[in-house]
């Protein structure tokens, strides 16, 4: 008669099972809950640490496979969900339930800063992580353009209801502005503003706020870096030569603040021939690597030059979601996939072991290569 399996040899063959990116094995990370054995069969719940996990696959097979080596394991049920680890919190915290706020930035204006921003967000929103957008860019707010949403918000007992589009908590000037209304504030004005939209809104319970800010390193990237604990920044570049320069500016910027650089994310890096299928670089191409190698910052991915990425946002339904089968969407959530690893990485192990573990860029290439 053959052993019968128990709960602690399905654990411990577990504790083999390392997550790629932490390099921890998934008990010691809390991620197996729910171990039942029964005639047999054996099931088990796996906590990811982001929803958006890009190995996901990855983890459960591997893990699947551990348990199936068990003795007297003939079957195994994998649930998979999610627990988003929260960042750095303060004593003041002005969002205490809101776990990581991401700032997307540039160096200057056209590199399609919010046009990312908005992806991002709808990317994660898809992976069913609870996501919101800020839009911060108080000299041309564009989100609501983008998202297809425009109507002032509710006010209730002292603070502003975040309007909802597909799926993601919004709140833009834009929302609370005239249509065409200019907007000529000096610098106090701007941060007040900014600081308004993060502590005047009812955010509730976020996995991640997406903070889409102006280009340059004005009042309001200092304001947001001073009001909230940051998780960390994203900068978008296009790879030419000017704009490598500036969003080094941008990017050093947010390192002098303290805040995190998750990585960065060049932006109409090739236009792709409809008709022959040719790669041709606009920009030049390995902007974002050459800069993410030039200051020691993870390289998230590239965009492509896709016309339908602006008919779509014009039409107020982002990339991700008018286009889900396209490859302009299959990149928007590679890149929203390797920020949300990152994020986990340095909240979970610190900056400090962070910085140790490989490179992003080298773990996330086959994923852009298929």
């Amino acid at each position: 008669m053959g052993k019968t399996a128990t709960e602690a040899d399905i654990i411990n063959a577990l504790r083999k099972v390392r997550e790629p990116e932490l390099g921890k094995d998934l008990v010691s990370l809390n991620m197996v809950q729910d171990v039942k054995v029964c005639a047999g069969a054996a099931s088990l719940t796996l906590v990811l640490t982001t929803p958006a996990c890009p190995l996901k696959s990855e983890i459960e097979e591997s893990a699947r496979q551990a348990v199936l080596a068990v003795p007297g394991i003939e079957r195994v049920d994998i649930k998979m969900t999610s627990n988003v680890t929260r960042s750095t919190t303060t004593a003041e915290d002005i969002l205490p339930g809101v776990r990581n706020v991401v700032a997307v930035g540039s160096g200057k204006g056209g590199v399609g800063k919010s046009t990312v921003a908005v992806n991002l967000a709808a990317a994660l929103a898809e992976s069913h992580a609870s996501v919101g957008l800020l839009d911060a860019d108080i000299y041309g707010p564009s989100i609501p353009t983008m998202m297809g949403i425009n109507r002032k918000p509710e006010v209730v007992e002292g603070k502003l209801i975040p309007l909802e589009q597909h799926r993601i908590r919004l709140m833009s000037l834009g929302f609370l502005l005239g249509d065409n209304a200019p907007v000529i504030w000096r610098g106090p004005m701007v941060a007040g503003a900014v600081r308004q939209m993060l502590s005047d809104v009812e955010w509730g319970e976020l996995d991640y706020l997406i903070v889409d800010l102006p280009p340059g390193t004005g009042d309001a990237q200092l304001t947001l870096a001073q009001t909230v604990p940051l998780t960390g920044s994203v900068i978008v570049m296009t790879s030419q030569d000017v704009a490598l320069n500036i969003a080094t500016k941008t990017l050093q910027m947010f390192q002098r603040l303290n805040v995190p650089i998750l990585g960065v994310i060049e932006n109409m890096s090739t236009f792709i021939c409809p008709h022959c299928g040719t790669a041709t670089p606009i920009f030049s191409t390995g902007g974002g690597e050459k800069i993410g190698e030039m200051l020691d910052v993870p390289f998230l991915g590239s965009i492509p030059l896709e016309p339908r990425i602006v008919t779509e946002g014009d039409t107020g339904v982002p990339s991700v979601i008018a286009a889900p089968e396209s490859a302009h969407a299959d990149a928007f959530r590679k890149v929203a996939r390797a920020m949300a690893a990152r994020i986990s990485v340095k909240t979970i192990l610190g900056d400090a072991q962070a910085d140790s573990v490989p490179s992003l860029k080298d773990r996330f290439q086959k994923l852009f290569n298929k």
